[in-house]
């Protein structure tokens, strides 16, 4: 399976039932279990997945605190190492890697690949830090006395992710989480098994030790709660919704163990009366619509003075009359990773249609002969919305974006803060004074000066306020204090001047 254009050569062949990962082999579960994996381009069957429950975390776990001790012991410069020779297989397989992310989420192989290209890009970042766990050498208040610190992993890792661009996921935090020296265990996303498993066999096949890295199938409630719970995991990194990383949050504190939480958004996209309109609105549609919309860091409200608002909006509907919605390269945006998201998405609408808003574009299921079988919504511009109503205030997780006029810029800057999220935010002007001000006052993790609300990098921290994580960071550097644990060191010695 060599690096040629897709269609030359073999595809990974992906079992029958997708299997867990556990002691460095491939497994099913107890009795059989499993559930249908449906293809969100045409509603067809793509496989079977292993539908694992507690008595499999229970064993997974296991699996990973028998092996954690001697990972651990491996140097870090050597851990380091051995996740370099898993990003040059990510490397020779990227395509195979990306026609996985394709069928499974629907979107097309050129932003699969693009996807795997970040993915790449951060585990060489983290591979790399396994030559810099910093601690620090510092000074003591005593004589004779020498003061530092220094950094030793957590044990098991839990590491819970989302579909929506899942080889990024897997790599975003099983990276960071090995070259630390901890072991992990994966609950892969229900809606995208494959990547994960595809991923656990490149790793294998590279030369992870047997049991540092587990991955485990099934839905939240089955195998997820029992890895929040297990006494054995010492830190649990969640990226998804608020109303679960809630759940977790409380039964990690139960029995504080180390938490980390990458939660939603509901981000603005601020366009002044200065702005670049043309630029602004293919931003907007970038932010909005990219990925169906499937972004923690979606542009879902889009702030518009009302100097320019109709000339800009009438740029942005004709914009978003050009986007084609597809899984093929021509295409701008896929569908929704499965039905009942698709329904969410409708029902939304309608609420917001029932209480007095405008459908300016789209709002509906997309039902002709090419789309009728697959989980399609057009995309959906959407004004007159109260910002206090459901669909202002809710992450929707889809290709909505919702417009509000305001006077000036104090009022936009109140509008993008009136919200319990505060993930990213974005601004379009040429004022240098008013975007200083905006990255200043804007209530979120992440701020960006005319581009879109989205476009994290590896060695950058990402992570949001208020409802949208609990203040740690991933990726970045920031990403090791969640994975380690620091340790004072304290030398004491004795006078040896005579």
């Amino acid at each position: 399976m060599g690096d040629g254009p897709l269609g030359e050569r073999n595809i990974m062949k992906t079992p029958d039932t997708i299997p867990n990962w556990i002691n460095g082999k491939e497994c099913e579960a107890l009795e059989g279990r499993s559930f249908e994996k449906i293809n969100p381009t045409d509603g067809s069957v793509l496989f079977k997945v292993t539908r694992s429950y507690k008595a499999e975390i229970n064993v997974a776990v296991e699996s990973a605190k028998n092996s954690q001790s001697e990972w651990a012991a491996v140097p870090p410069v050597k851990r380091g190492l051995i996740l370099h020779d898993i990003v040059m297989s990510m490397i020779k397989r990227k395509n195979d890697i990306a026609e996985i992310v394709h069928k499974e989420t629907g979107k097309s192989i050129k932003d699969a690949l693009g996807e795997t290209g970040g993915a790449v890009e951060c585990g060489l970042f983290y591979a790399s830090e396994g030559q810099r766990l910093y601690g620090r050498t510092t000074t003591s208040g005593v004589p004779n006395k020498y003061a530092s610190t220094i950094r030793q992993p957590v044990g098991v890792a839990g590491l819970i992710i989302a579909a929506n661009t899942p080889i990024a996921n897997v790599v975003w935090k099983v990276f960071p989480a090995l070259v630390c020296g901890n072991t992990a265990v994966l609950k892969s996303a229900e809606d995208t098994p494959a990547t994960a498993w595809a991923f656990g066999q490149i790793a294998h096949e590279a030369g992870i030790p047997p049991g540092v890295l587990n991955i485990v199938q099934g839905y939240g409630e089955e195998a997820g709660t029992p890895l929040v719970k297990h006494p054995d995991v010492g830190v649990i990194s969640f990226t998804g919704s608020t109303e679960v990383g809630r759940f977790i949050q409380q039964k990690t504190g139960e029995r504080l163990a180390k938490v980390s939480l990458e939660l939603g958004g509901k981000n603005p996209l601020v366009v002044c009366d200065d702005a670049d309109l043309n630029n602004a609105a293919n931003w907007v549609l970038l932010s909005a619509f990219s990925n169906a919309g499937q972004r923690c860091a979606s542009g879902s409200r889009i702030i518009v003075f009302e100097s320019i608002y109709d000339s800009f909006v009438k740029t942005l509907i004709k914009k978003t009359r050009e986007l084609k919605v597809g899984d093929t390269n021509d295409d701008d945006l896929g569908p929704l990773i499965n039905e009942t998201q698709l329904n969410n998405m409708l029902s939304y609408i309608t609420k917001a249609k029932n209480e007095g808003a405008t459908i300016l574009f789209g709002g509906k299921r997309l039902t002709d002969e090419k789309h009728r079988n697959g989980f399609y919504l057009e995309p959906t511009l959407i004004e007159n919305v109260d910002p206090k109503a459901e669909i202002s205030q809710c992450e929707v997780f889809g290709p909505i974006a919702c417009l509000y006029r305001v006077n000036n810029y104090k009022e936009a800057l109140d509008l993008a803060n009136e919200s319990s999220y505060g993930l990213t935010g974005c601004i379009h002007t040429k004022n240098f004074d008013r975007a200083n001000h905006f990255i200043q006052n804007l209530q979120a993790g992440v701020v960006v000066v005319n581009a879109g609300t989205f476009g994290s990098e590896p060695h950058m921290p990402f992570g949001g306020v208020k409802q949208s994580g609990n203040g740690t960071r991933e990726p970045g550097t920031e990403a090791i204090n969640i994975y380690s644990n620091l340790k004072d060191v304290y030398i004491n010695i004795s006078n040896i001047v005579s």
